[in-house]
């Protein structure tokens, strides 16, 4: 098993394990083989969406993707969003079973709530340690805005 890093968001405590890479858009990205990533939804992005119950995609398996791409759409209890890609390269799998249903990304999140593999250099995937600076420089801005949708 894999040791945590930890981010204290308020009260709430974000474990990220220290056996995969980050994007900056809070996706791990746990290496598969040569250039090959398995992606899901870091434990930040899970506690801001809380209770996700929609998921759908735009892009088949096979896509070219380009980096910041449009690839789909997820709803949950507190956000409509849509989802865009963590790296450039190419879509070889989709975590079909999510479509169906997707309660799999809150109950494991970093094991079968995966949600996709894509075949690229991870250039622009980030160390845990540089993840953790990332969400250091977000989370300021995250509070505002969780507290302004909470004074609307």
């Amino acid at each position: 098993m894999a040791d945590n890093i930890i981010f204290m968001m308020g009260e709430y405590q974000a474990e990220f394990p220290t056996d995969r890479c980050y994007a900056r858009n809070h996706m791990w990205a746990l290496p598969q083989g040569d250039n090959q990533f398995r992606f899901g939804f870091a434990s930040y992005a899970v506690r801001l969406l809380q209770d996700v119950y929609f998921l759908d995609w735009e892009v088949p398996a096979g896509a070219s993707l380009e980096l910041r791409q449009e690839i789909g759409q997820i709803e949950s209890q507190k956000a409509e969003a849509s989802l865009y890609a963590p790296m450039a390269g190419t879509l070889t799998q989709l975590n079909e079973v999510l479509l169906k249903d997707p309660s799999a990304i809150n109950v494991d999140k970093y094991g079968t709530g995966w949600l996709f593999e894509l075949t690229g250099d991870g250039t622009e995937l980030l160390t845990p340690p540089a993840y953790l600076e990332h969400l250091e420089a977000v989370w300021e801005v995250t509070q505002r805005t969780i507290k302004g949708q909470m004074n609307e």
